[in-house]
């Protein structure tokens, strides 16, 4: 008989584990462990989709790259837009989350040969990860029903791009890459059309500067593993040493400018815009996100590259202008995102500018790698400074992120 009361207690205990998902945008977060958790699964993405373009350090690498890339950020992006309003933290919650990590793991595994013979296997994971995010929004638009015109956006999107990865199985692998592409384009359509909406549903303004600072972190770090498997593999040689030493010069220079100008501007100005409606300033922000990233991948890429060839005696040129296009796109990516955002055109265009001079001198001169990443890790050190004068004398509002 004393099983029946333990039996209801745990009854009543798992119960108490389901609560109706609501909106969490009006009170304060961080983000929580599950979502840090969740990103130590694209951390593995983005390091696969690296060596796959260490591997072929062409145009068509790089491009390749760039594709998968932004099918994985999308990925990623889709489920922090969700958490960002909704992430209740209940035990259904949890599992869908998991679910779509392990997703996420399936991805990983399989994106160095996702265009060749893991085809599928990065197909289905990415349509289990939409499976995923309609079951999360099914549940908002029964529980919330400010939610339902947002909710409703994006089950349709979702459903849509489920369509299209699908029948990406069915067709020619060119033809197949093509719907890849169209399915994250008809699924990034849906928070622009759910702005109309989102009066009653508003993104919560300090959770989502601080998770995409994450994402930040999480693609800074390949150039920090960079430079110690690069050291690793060119076995110390003293020709590497000077390359590492100033591609880690690099990378915290990049940390030091998003963390205290770039990020921190971006969500000044997002802040700002938290009471106008259709502003559309939090779109601005989150698609500029998607080049400020993918040029920090390309940089992290770059940077192993630099290492181990340094030590081997000659670095090729498409290592060089890797690193030196990844500075250009990500200063050209806060440049454009800042004007965007405040609505007026910036100074310091300048920047990325200099950054493109840099690549062509390389490529007329052909320099050597010492001399390009020493002149990079001066150009963004540079930028640090000018901005850091600016934001103490108050020309540059930032919020800490």
């Amino acid at each position: 008989m004393a099983d029946g009361p333990v039996l209801q207690q745990l009854w009543r205990s798992l119960r108490g584990a389901v609560r109706p998902p609501d909106l969490q945008t009006g009170e304060e977060r961080s983000a929580s462990r599950l979502e840090l958790f969740f990103d130590l699964a694209f951390v593995l993405v983005v390091a696969e989709l690296a060596i796959a373009l260490r591997e072929d350090v062409t145009w068509t690498g790089a491009l390749t790259f760039a594709g998968l890339f932004t099918t994985v950020w999308w990925a990623w992006v889709s489920s922090t837009l969700y958490a960002n309003r909704f992430d209740h933290d209940d035990v259904v919650f949890r599992i869908l989350k998991l679910g779509g990590m392990a997703a996420v793991i399936g991805l990983a595994a399989s994106a160095a040969e996702a265009t060749g013979e893991s085809f599928g296997i990065f197909v289905a994971c990415q349509l289990v990860l939409r499976a995923v995010l309609v079951l999360q929004y099914l549940r908002a638009y029964r529980h919330v029903p400010a939610a339902r015109p947002v909710a409703r956006l994006y089950v349709a999107g979702a459903c849509a791009g489920a369509v299209l990865w699908g029948v990406s199985l069915l067709v020619p692998r060119s033809v197949g890459f093509a719907l890849w592409g169209a399915a994250v384009l008809v699924e990034a359509l849906v928070p622009l059309r759910a702005s109309r909406h989102s009066a009653d549903v508003p993104l919560h303004v300090e959770h989502l500067p601080e998770r995409f600072a994450l994402f930040v972190i999480l693609v800074l770090g390949e150039s920090v593993a960079g430079v110690a498997h690069g050291l690793t593999d060119a076995s110390w040689a003293s020709s590497a040493l000077p390359v590492a030493v100033l591609s880690f010069v690099l990378a915290a220079a990049l940390w030091w400018n998003y963390f205290d100008l770039a990020g921190a501007r971006a969500k000044r100005l997002l802040k700002q815009a938290e009471d106008g409606a259709g502003d559309h300033s939090d779109d601005v922000y989150v698609f500029g996100q998607l080049p400020l990233t993918l040029a920090l991948a390309f940089v992290g890429a770059g940077v192993e590259l630099a290492v181990v060839e340094s030590g081997q005696g000659e670095v090729p040129a498409g290592t060089r202008l890797l690193l030196a296009g990844g500075i250009a796109l990500y200063l050209i990516s806060v440049t454009v995102t800042a004007t965007g955002m405040a609505k007026r055109l910036r100074r310091g265009w300048w920047w990325p500018l200099a950054a493109a001079v840099v690549a062509v001198a390389d490529a007329l001169l052909e320099l050597p790698a010492v001399a390009v990443v020493g002149a990079l890790a001066v150009l963004v050190i540079a930028v640090l400074a000018v901005g850091s004068a600016e934001r103490a004398t108050g020309r540059l509002a930032v919020d800490q992120v």
